[in-house]
């Protein structure tokens, strides 16, 4: 098989708007794809590794077919996601898309060695497995997912440098406790002491409901902060 007609496990295509971080509101393709293996239990899309919500049957698709419908869906730039999307070489991926003219954007936990030319790399750190230095060192933006009134400062201890010296960090409440008084102004409190590099966060396509309105983004499956079901 040709080299760009190997195939990557896709969970889902679709054209929304980016809702999260400095691209925020930007007309944007993404491709999630199929598999991770960190299993956060607050995870929002457990359809792409969790046993109780795996759809029946993973599509696969080459990186030209991938690169072609981003192309013509319109949309100014392409983001790679997941589950987690740098368990696959991207390579390829990220070679045809480039050929086409579309920025190239990965969204990934930074665990794992990241295969492929990306022009922009927002690293969302995760304690199941934590990030390569390597990667660390070539972040575009972080997101820090808040799960309670400690969570800043103990990523902030974890990243040390890297976080600290970013030019980007957003915060993030997870969103089953996007309710939680104490998480929203832990936050709050955070970026009015602190100032820049921190910055407050929020998933605003969730408002918006922007994508599910194309119809080839599937129901998502969030774990809600279930811990039994983080396995």
């Amino acid at each position: 098989m040709a080299d760009g007609l190997k195939r990557l496990p896709v969970h889902e295509c679709f054209h929304s708007w980016q809702g999260e971080g400095v691209h925020l509101g930007r007309s944007a393709y993404f491709i999630r794809l199929f598999g991770c293996p960190v299993h956060c239990p607050w995870c929002d899309s457990a359809g792409t590794w969790h046993p109780d919500h795996v759809p029946d049957e993973v599509a696969r698709q080459s990186a030209v077919e991938l690169a072609d419908q981003a192309l013509a869906s319109g949309a100014e730039f392409v983001v790679v996601t997941g589950g987690e999307p740098a368990i696959h070489d991207l390579s390829l991926l990220t070679e045809e898309i480039a050929k086409r003219g579309m920025g190239r954007h990965l969204e990934t936990s930074g665990a794992f060695e990241i295969r492929g030319d990306f022009d922009w790399i927002t690293l969302s750190p995760k304690w199941q497995k934590l990030p390569l230095e390597e990667n660390l060192a070539k972040t575009s933006e972080f997101k820090l997912i808040v799960e309670d009134e400690q969570s800043i400062a103990k990523w902030v201890q974890e990243l040390g440098d890297y976080v600290s010296k970013a030019s980007t960090v957003w915060l993030h409440p997870e969103w089953s406790q996007r309710a939680n008084s104490a998480v929203l102004e832990s936050i709050t409190r955070w970026v009015k002491e602190k100032g820049d590099p921190y910055r407050a966060g929020y998933q605003m396509h969730k408002l918006f409901n922007a994508d599910v309105l194309d119809p080839n983004s599937r129901k998502s499956a969030p774990l809600g902060g279930d811990e039994a079901k983080g396995y």
